[in-house]
């Protein structure tokens, strides 16, 4: 009986102690879940303090202490508190998706919304900002910046695209030996070769979305086209053109002294009509023909303006 009850003792024992272990184990994994770019979007459900940290970084070796012992404390004062921390050496992506430029950075997601936390790095502010839902007087990232949105993935795309690159290099400079000069000409190829590469397959996709219009070609034969030259439609002049003929017609005709305008002119017969009478009536006085035969001064019209 005794052996029976030292038995079922231990077994009770050695269960508890699993248990414990167990619970433990659990709690340390879900209180620092190392976040990538496969299992990042967990945080997206339920309440978490996330960190971004280098393992260079001396300010986020000195907040990893403070950090385990908030899981800690979380799980004690039974808050629905998990911690993450994603590594950016190893998920640059994440830090592309996430816009983080300095370490160690925090963020609160609670549902799906994300906000930075800025405030002190110990562990009783942490706890506060959590418990007395401080978290509400900070706004959250706007959805256009929101980790999870299409252009934020564009971006993590970018920031592995530039990792990788990163690696080629080092690769190129390390395995192949080539000088830091060497291996920027070859982007710098590659680069335009990317660059015309795509700029070909632009211009064929609008091409094909917006093809050229025709354009009907009218022929014209060689008479139209010297009369085109020429300026003129059947021997046709403009108006100004032909107003500058006329009045040319006109001064030629006022100065010339032969012309029928002079000798039918009104002064001219008036002056033989009353040469007549002076005759007739036996008037001596002498005519004056010098003033007579002086023209009278006519004043030229003004050309229009070209």
């Amino acid at each position: 009986m005794a052996r029976v009850y030292d038995a079922s003792r231990r077994i009770l024992i050695f269960s508890f102690s699993f248990i414990v272990l167990l619970c433990s184990t659990i709690d340390f994994a879900s209180a620092n879940k190392e976040l990538n770019e496969n299992n990042w979007k967990e945080i997206l459900e339920g309440e978490w303090m996330l960190e971004f940290y280098a393992p260079w970084c001396p300010a986020c070796n000195a907040l990893a202490p403070a950090w385990k012992e908030l899981s800690t404390r979380a799980a004690k004062n039974s808050l629905p508190l998990r911690t993450a921390a994603v590594d950016v050496t190893n998920s640059p992506g994440l830090s592309g998706r996430f816009v983080v430029t300095a370490l160690p950075t925090i963020f609160h997601v609670k549902d799906g919304e994300f906000r930075q936390y800025k405030g002190p790095r110990d562990v009783e502010s942490m706890l506060t900002f959590v418990e007395n839902k401080k978290w509400k007087q900070t706004d959250p990232i706007p959805g256009w910046k929101a980790p999870d949105s299409l252009q934020m993935s564009l971006v993590a795309e970018f920031f592995k695209m530039s990792q990788a690159l990163r690696g080629v290099h080092n690769m190129l400079m390390e395995a192949y030996g080539l000088p830091s000069w060497g291996s920027y000409l070859i982007f710098a190829i590659a680069t335009i070769f990317v660059g015309a590469l795509v700029g070909l397959i632009l211009v064929c996709v609008i091409d094909f979305l917006h093809p050229p219009q025709k354009v009907d070609k009218k022929f014209i034969s060689r008479s139209e086209l010297e009369k085109l030259a020429r300026g003129d439609n059947d021997g046709k002049k403009s108006d100004d053109e032909q107003e500058l003929i006329n009045d040319d017609i006109l001064d030629d005709a006022e100065n010339s002294p032969n012309s029928d305008a002079e000798k039918n002119s009104p002064s001219d017969t008036s002056e033989d009509d009353n040469e007549k009478t002076s005759e007739a009536a036996g008037d001596s006085k002498p005519v004056d023909k010098d003033s007579s035969d002086k023209p009278e001064a006519r004043k030229r019209r003004p050309r229009k303006a070209d």
